[in-house]
């Protein structure tokens, strides 16, 4: 897309839910973006700190052509795709990976969280709100979260907020275009340990070492562990251990 309908706020408690209110009239491409956000949400109801005016916090709206409400992921995927694309331009000595379903992590450390709210029209996706948390050029963390980690962190560097946003937007929408079994393999292929780590079984306590066999339409992931053993879990049923 060349022009979004961007929308600022100074202030606001989540983008996500100021996006909501006027998502029915809204275009697609519409961008809800704020310096300080004071409820802002993560998946499940986690918590997201970002320093006012220092990171990108916003909202995206996509309005969608012809995705069954059970094939949701693929928005999620396109997402997470394209903001890995965007940081990797900034980042080139960093592995830029998407750790299952949609957080962004440079290394081992998080750098953007994304939580994705669809309305459902019928059976399909009446709209999606992709609430984006990226960090930016904040240098200090104060909140509990175990592995924060920032742009200018890494690499020194301030970047333009305005600049990383519209590279942000560029990226999903190029995704969302790219044919879905190819976008998929990509998000596979972008897996962070992909090819191996420790997870914990939320329901059991257990933990077990496992590689990842696939994602399927509705989110949930596919384990194999080490005694050959298929498992497959929904959002917050198992836990990476880092």
């Amino acid at each position: 897309m060349e022009s979004y309908n961007i929308i600022r706020l100074k202030e606001c408690r989540s983008t996500n839910s100021s996006l909501a209110e006027i998502a029915r009239e809204s275009p697609d491409g519409t961008v809800l973006v704020t310096d300080s956000q004071t409820a802002g949400r993560g998946q499940r109801g986690n918590s997201w700190e970002a320093e006012p005016g220092k990171n990108l916090t916003f909202s995206l709206l996509i309005k969608p052509e012809a995705i069954a409400a059970h094939d949701q992921f693929y928005i999620s995927e396109a997402v997470a795709l394209g903001i890995r694309d965007a940081l990797m331009n900034h980042l080139p000595s960093q592995e830029v990976t998407v750790k299952w379903p949609n957080d962004i992590y440079a290394g081992d450390r998080k750098i953007c969280g994304i939580l994705i709210e669809n309305s459902l029209s019928g059976n399909t996706i009446g709209h999606s709100i992709a609430g984006i948390g990226i960090n930016v050029n904040q240098q200090e963390f104060k909140s509990d979260a175990p592995n924060p980690v920032s742009t200018v962190m890494l690499t020194g560097k301030h970047l333009p907020l305005d600049r990383l946003l519209h590279e942000v937007v560029d990226a999903i929408y190029l995704r969302l275009s790219q044919p879905v079994a190819a976008r998929h393999a990509d998000y596979m292929d972008s897996l962070w340990r992909r090819l191996g780590g420790t997870y914990r079984d939320m329901s059991t306590g257990e933990e077990f070492h496992a590689v990842i066999t696939g994602v399927v339409s509705t989110g949930h992931l596919s384990l194999l562990d080490t005694f050959c053993n298929h498992r497959l879990y929904a959002f917050k049923e198992v836990q990476a251990i880092l």
